[in-house]
């Protein structure tokens, strides 16, 4: 018996999540099935964790246990030739036994993509959140560095999201603007359900008008979802990579 790492590249677009659900075809359904089709068993593909319907991966980590004696650098090659063209495994190595894609990740790091323009794209719709107000972006820039640290993240993660603890920490956080591109980059050592989107929409508020950089402490110390701003759409955010001990 072996254990196969894959690092995955997904568009989310089309595909109810990571997580195999009845309401429809999700992204580990689809390389389960690819994955039987090439080696003939029946297994369980481990993600580093879920992503929500319409969200992205550049950087998805899974893993499997296989009898299959297919050189662990090929398994992505055919893997991919049995996986739609939005899914795609960039990496396949063998790792050890004990190895878990889930439990043994220490950290993880997000993109978010906001397109602040009048006019939409047509092109990149399903692959970026289109702002078409007017936005504030020193203000924006300003609210970024009141994140990073080590917090209670309660009035960022959905309100019957229940967990032991919401204290996370963020060790890195930045706002890239490149004309009306911008790029959020947020790296922790773990996130709560809908932290990063409920981030990016209330820097987007921000950016508005409809808060302030310097309320952001306060929005942290109330642990009150409806004091922070609004929920980003799915489609804006990345898994752009999971961290493991060296």
């Amino acid at each position: 018996m072996r254990n196969i790492k894959l690092t995955i590249e997904y568009d989310g677009s089309n595909y109810v999540g990571w997580q195999i659900q009845e309401n429809g075809i999700s992204i580990q359904e689809e390389m389960e099935g690819a994955i039987h089709r090439v080696t003939g068993e029946d297994i369980t593909l481990i993600g580093s964790g879920r992503t929500d319907s319409g969200v992205h991966a550049m950087g998805q980590v899974a893993n499997f246990k296989t009898s299959s004696t297919i050189p662990a650098n090929r398994f992505k090659f055919a893997i991919n030739n049995n996986l739609p063209g939005d899914i795609v495994i960039l990496r396949s190595e063998e790792v050890p036994m004990h190895f878990h894609s889930r439990y043994d990740a220490i950290g993880k790091r997000y993109r978010y993509m906001i397109y602040n323009s009048r006019t939409p794209t047509a092109l990149y719709r399903n692959l970026l959140y289109h702002v078409s107000y007017d936005l504030n972006y020193d203000e924006m820039q300003e609210a970024v560095d009141f994140f990073k640290g080590t917090h209670d993240f309660t009035s960022f993660m959905v309100a019957r999201n229940y967990v032991e603890t919401a204290v996370r920490t963020i060790t890195d956080i930045s706002l890239d603007v490149n004309g009306g591109m911008i790029c959020l980059i947020i790296e922790g050592n773990g996130f709560l359900y809908n932290m990063v989107r409920i981030i990016a929409g209330t820097i987007v508020d921000i950016g508005r008008g409809k808060l302030n950089a310097a309320d952001i402490p306060d929005i942290i110390d109330s642990k009150h979802r409806k004091a922070a701003g609004h929920t980003a759409p799915s489609q804006g955010l990345y898994l752009e990579r999971v961290y493991y001990p060296k």
